[in-house]
């Protein structure tokens, strides 16, 4: 408030009757939006902006200010332009700019592309469960399951598919049709249909008979890896799989569940995580295909945030939400000093912190709060706070947030320094993505993994939806190496 300025009474007052009416006005915009659903001065705005503008916004450490600077000073208006632009060397033209800008910005142009055309697993999911809500009451609806990517619970998802099952197509295609968001309705057969939401994401619909939906569900399930491998099992059978069953000549002999087309082969089923051609018809062989890992598995989190630094839920808020969910144990990691703008923790705050976990401890006989810290991994190596406050911790995770494009040799050897610390417990997030904004900076994983290997450490696997980091691929590799993987949210506080 304007209390906390060092302003003399006539200034305060002028800023006070200055807010309120910033306050008012704020109010005011607040109920023509509730009631109307759009703003005046926002629509006057965007159409002075041709949309695709918006799309430059997906580059990676381009923001809206330099954004504005390449449409008002050199007409680019889309992604395409841009790429343009730079291979042209027109964009290093312009003040603040230069030529390192434009060629990370080049660079970035791929990510914003893809960014345009997947969305994150977690923003699949309400689409799914919206439609699953939207489509379920409808009478002789018998079976309504999604397929792809969404599925085999990739990072990021394009089009949607969902198999339905149903004594009759018209009313399922009709009540599609009738989603909220739906912009467009593509294309629309007997069987077929495909819709566009508002929102850009295509969601494609099959009714197939219940002879062949357990085929078309495996089929369209995918990976194509992983299908082409199971039709070269088929084939070397005699035998020929596609979305309508397997045949034997032109004798169907399985298709009705996913089950049996599997077993058709002698195989187990796979659960849709494992099915991208990698190694999982090698662990089936064996008899030693895994189990995946459960929310049910789960029994604490080891990356969190409170109120102490950039959370929005005090530790004991967090305490009960955790025990509601029935975990045993959590770790409170707020930020160090290094992230200023996440309010980070100096020495004294922590140590302060630390005392105040110790007495609410005190509460829980069934439960337990570790006293942890997300340490920075600073950009000329070292951590954020010194070893005689490290050492008190229960918990340390180390983290890279500044410094990212610095060179791939300077980022591995930060890590694997960071490693060697003995109250360094964990790496978080270790390859920094942000999935559909942020590629992973440039680090050799394997040099990081060996290290802890070597000085006993873990890795994390940072559940946050906007980064699962590390990636399915690279916890894999750290499995192989014999590096325990940490799964944590890097929650905030929303219980």
């Amino acid at each position: 408030g304007a209390s906390g300025l060092k302003l003399n009474p006539k200034e305060r007052l002028v800023f006070q009757e200055v807010l309120c009416w910033v306050m008012e006005d704020l109010a005011e915009k607040i109920v023509t939006l509730l009631k109307t659903g759009s703003l005046p001065l926002l629509e006057e705005l965007k159409s002075q902006v041709p949309d695709s503008v918006l799309t430059l916004l997906r580059v990676p450490g381009l923001g809206p200010k330099r954004a504005a600077a390449l449409y008002k000073k050199l007409q680019i208006a889309t992604l395409e332009d841009l790429r343009q632009a730079c291979l042209d060397h027109r964009v290093r033209e312009l003040d603040g700019f230069g030529a390192r800008t434009e060629e990370n910005i080049l660079k970035g142009i791929e990510a914003a592309i893809q960014a345009g055309q997947r969305i994150l697993w977690y923003e699949a999911d309400q689409i799914v469960q919206s439609l699953r809500e939207h489509l379920g009451t409808i009478p002789g609806l018998r079976r309504l399951e999604p397929a792809g990517s969404y599925r085999r619970g990739k990072d990021t998802v394009g089009d949607l598919d969902f198999l339905a099952l149903a004594d009759d197509p018209g009313p399922i295609m009709d009540r599609l049709a009738a989603f909220r968001g739906v912009k467009d309705v593509l294309a629309r057969g007997d069987t077929k249909m495909s819709i566009v939401l508002q929102s850009g994401v295509q969601v494609d619909l099959r009714v197939v008979p219940s002879e062949s939906f357990g085929a078309a569900l495996q089929y369209f399930t995918g990976s194509k890896e992983h299908n082409v491998i199971l039709r070269g099992m088929a084939k070397d059978r005699g035998l020929k799989i596609n979305e309508y069953g397997v045949f034997r000549g032109e004798e169907r002999i399985a298709g009705a569940e996913e089950e049996e087309v599997y077993a058709t082969l002698d195989l187990p089923w796979f659960p849709p995580e494992l099915r991208e051609g990698r190694k999982e018809f090698e662990w089936a062989a064996a008899g030693k295909l895994p189990d995946l890992v459960t929310l049910d598995d789960i029994r604490g989190d080891l990356h969190m945030h409170s109120t102490w630094s950039d959370g929005i839920a005090t530790i004991e808020d967090m305490v009960e939400a955790a025990r509601a969910r029935g975990y045993k144990y959590i770790a409170i990691t707020d930020h160090s000093q290094r992230v200023t703008v996440a309010n980070g923790l100096n020495a004294e705050r922590v140590l302060s912190q630390w005392q105040a976990i110790d007495r609410l401890a005190k509460k829980w006989r069934d439960f337990h709060i570790l006293k942890g810290i997300e340490v920075d991994i600073l950009e000329g190596g070292g951590l954020d706070l010194p070893d005689d406050v490290l050492k008190e911790a229960d918990w340390v995770v180390a983290s890279v947030h500044f410094g990212q494009n610095q060179p791939r040799d300077q980022i591995t050897r930060r890590m694997i320094d960071a490693l060697k610390n003995p109250y360094v417990c964990a790496i978080a997030h270790p390859s920094g993505r942000l999935l559909l904004e942020r590629p992973p900076y440039e680090v050799d994983l394997d040099a990081v993994l060996r290290a802890a290997r070597d000085y006993g450490k873990m890795m994390e696997l940072n559940a946050h939806p906007r980064r699962l980091d590390l990636d399915d691929v690279a916890c894999a590799a750290a499995k192989a190496y014999g590096v325990p993987i940490v799964i944590s949210t890097d929650e905030i506080g929303r219980g």
